[in-house]
């Protein structure tokens, strides 16, 4: 997806991916990683998401990458912070509270932008790119992540035929085949979500999974 339509999704306010409360997927399965609580967090296409202040919460300096400098500012706003903010390469770093947001395109990340991450959080960056994006997406950002890195990934799973994305079905055997050189990659849950999102049966989709992984390099 070019950077337009998403600026244009946060600008009206379509941010249906958002959700008001922490993901039930991360407190259940983000005990498991066993990560120390000063291991940096690198989330991804982060938003303004309630997961960060939830890690954060947890001990975690958290990196987020946001190409919406509006959703960054909200995020901090949602939470009474006063960010401090400078430019860092192609990206507008904001930080406060030990949470750190750099506004602009992910693929644009440098191997220094992600010194010191040891983890990850990904709900809402895989499954937000196209099949023609993700291979680069993965490159750039996964593979910067040093030996060692833990994280989950949670994916979606539908019927292609049956819904365009954004959010996009990424299966198991696309996430395995992707990950496959360098990650130890384990599903730890796959749920069946439909009754929880009618936009998705009223679009036709006739099954939808959550899958969860635990990730490590």
């Amino acid at each position: 997806m070019e950077p337009d339509f998403w600026h244009r999704r946060w600008s009206e306010g379509r941010t249906g991916w958002h959700l008001e409360e922490v993901n039930r997927l991360l407190l259940k399965h983000w005990p498991g990683l066993g990560l120390p609580r000063n291991a940096t967090v690198l989330v991804p296409l982060c938003g303004r998401s309630l997961d960060m202040a939830w890690l954060a919460d947890q001990g975690h300096p958290v990196l987020g990458v946001e190409l919406s400098i509006d959703a960054c500012r909200q995020f901090f706003a949602d939470h009474g912070l006063e960010p401090t903010s400078r430019l860092h390469g192609a990206f507008t770093r904001l930080e406060a509270a030990g949470i750190t947001l750099l506004a602009g395109d992910v693929h644009a990340l440098r191997g220094p932008d992600l010194d010191g991450v040891a983890g990850f959080y990904d709900r809402a960056a895989l499954i937000a790119l196209p099949p023609s994006m993700r291979a680069r997406y993965v490159e750039r950002v996964y593979g910067r992540l040093p030996a060692g890195s833990r994280g989950l990934l949670v994916t979606l799973e539908y019927p292609e035929s049956e819904r365009e994305g954004p959010p996009f079905a990424v299966h198991e055997a696309e996430v395995r085949a992707a990950f496959q050189d360098d990650w130890s990659v384990e599903l730890l849950e796959r749920r069946d979500i439909l009754a929880l999102e009618p936009q998705f049966a009223i679009d036709g989709v006739s099954s939808l999974h959550t899958c969860v992984y635990r990730m490590v390099r």
